[in-house]
């Protein structure tokens, strides 16, 4: 076990490489994910065996880190949806969230079935693992900063918002077959209460306590707007007080944190159009290459006389440090977690079939009618990126009474997905988004 002192010196030592050499990764088809899996490895049992992360026995704290990722994650994601709220621009990502998501579990229910012999209740709960798409570690594939109009980002980072919620539902059945959970007589249960009623009722606490918000916002600033505000509290509070509501009402917490973020967004974007009469964004323009920091730091600075800051965007900058410090220390416990022999055949099979042929076939079903260029339907069906939210869904079922036979086989099969994940869609997220941009253009 690596002493305290010894972690600081990794953790900090991996920081400063990073920071100082961001720019020159950036010429590289590498990600940041790979290289903290890569360090990982090397001081877990895999390689040198200096440090080693046990999932089962250390559960509970792995369910805290990964909820408190997702959740900030989420919140990132929604603040960035680009305005208006349409119809025509959500029709795709719900229906990825929704039919998708259930055909992403059915194929993998059904593979396990047959492949690994589990139990049917086992099946289905690791079908609801590995199926969402993970709203931490797909950044490379996700909009930058509200301005980002791009449609196949738009449609990635808004599915990966949603389907870390639509997933639950599915946990939930699962564990009810293996008599983990109320599910009642043929399902009644579950379809009125996890389905419904967790859904609809999480929805409507984010969008409900988003505009709250944001109105709230808007009459303590005063007639000038010129009232300074602790941009990254309220974010946080906010977080906090709709996943604490969502909880104590057996609400979905992360679809409601998702829409409070969004309606938070929306609604100051409105406000402040109506203000200064600003004219909204056009439905679909053109694609927004990814900004810098600084250049994001630029767009939201507000000049003299324009439209006072917005507090869901000026909270951006520090959620998505938040995001990327729970990423540094969440994937090297993932490399600390893997052992040589994790590597079995039926693991990697499991996962490339997971890849190659359950995330392309529900993505072109889900979206068929979209209307979408079919390159685009590729790049989503390839980039499924697995990763923190299927780690939390395993650390919930284990907290939850999961026998340890099956929380072993579990464990091994969704570590090789996250694994494999960052190494396949990290490689290939540079190469194939610069195709997608140069064609299009």
């Amino acid at each position: 076990m690596i002493s305290t002192p010894i972690w600081f010196l990794l953790v900090g030592g991996l920081l400063l490489f990073m920071g100082l050499t961001s720019s020159r990764l950036k010429l590289f088809p590498v990600t940041s994910a790979i290289i903290y899996l890569a360090v990982g490895l090397l001081v877990g049992p895999t390689v040198l065996n200096v440090f080693h992360f046990n999932p089962l026995k250390q559960s509970a704290l792995l369910e805290v880190l990964t909820e408190v990722a997702v959740l900030i994650s989420l919140f990132s994601a929604g603040v960035k949806m680009p305005a208006p709220v349409t119809f025509k621009r959500w029709r795709t990502p719900v229906l990825l969230a929704t039919v998708s998501m259930t055909l992403s579990v059915a194929m993998v229910a059904a593979f396990a079935y047959y492949v690994f012999d589990l139990p049917l209740g086992a099946c289905i709960l690791l079908g609801a693992i590995v199926a969402p798409t993970d709203p931490v570690l797909a950044t490379d594939v996700q909009i930058r900063h509200p301005g980002d109009h791009d449609q196949l980002r738009f449609t990635l980072t808004c599915e990966a918002g949603m389907n870390d919620g639509s997933a639950f539902p599915f946990v939930m059945l699962g564990m009810g077959l293996l008599g983990l959970h109320t599910v009642g007589e043929n399902g009644v249960h579950w379809v009125l209460h996890d389905v419904l009623w967790a859904t609809l009722a999480g929805i409507a606490v984010g969008v409900i306590s988003g505009v709250l918000l944001a109105r709230l916002i808007w009459k303590i600033r005063g007639p000038k707007q010129n009232r300074e505000l602790m941009d990254d509290f309220l974010g946080l509070g906010l977080i906090g007080v709709v996943y604490g509501i969502s909880v104590l009402i057996d609400a979905w917490g992360f679809l409601a944190v998702f829409f409070a973020a969004v309606a938070l967004h929306q609604t100051e974007l409105k406000l402040a159009r109506i203000a200064k009469q600003v004219p909204a964004a056009p439905l679909f323009p053109e694609p927004v290459r990814p900004l810098t920091e600084a250049g994001l730091a630029a767009v939201h600075q507000t000049p003299a006389g324009a439209a006072p800051a917005i507090v869901s965007e000026g909270s951006l900058i520090f959620k998505e440090h938040l995001e990327r410090l729970s990423e540094v220390l969440l994937i090297l416990l993932v490399g600390g977690m893997l052992f040589i022999n994790s590597w079995s055949w039926a693991a990697v099979g499991f996962a490339i079939f997971l890849f190659v042929v359950v995330r392309p076939v529900s993505v072109l079903l889900g979206m068929l009618g979209s209307g979408a260029p079919w390159r685009m339907r590729a790049l989503i069906g390839w980039f499924g990126v697995r990763g923190i939210g299927s780690l939390y869904y395993l650390m919930y079922v284990i907290q939850h009474g999961l026998p340890e036979p099956l929380a072993l086989q579990l464990i091994q099969l969704t570590l090789v997905v996250i694994t494999l994940s960052i190494v396949l869609h990290g490689v290939s997220v540079k190469p194939l988004m610069n195709v997608f941009w140069r064609r299009k253009s």
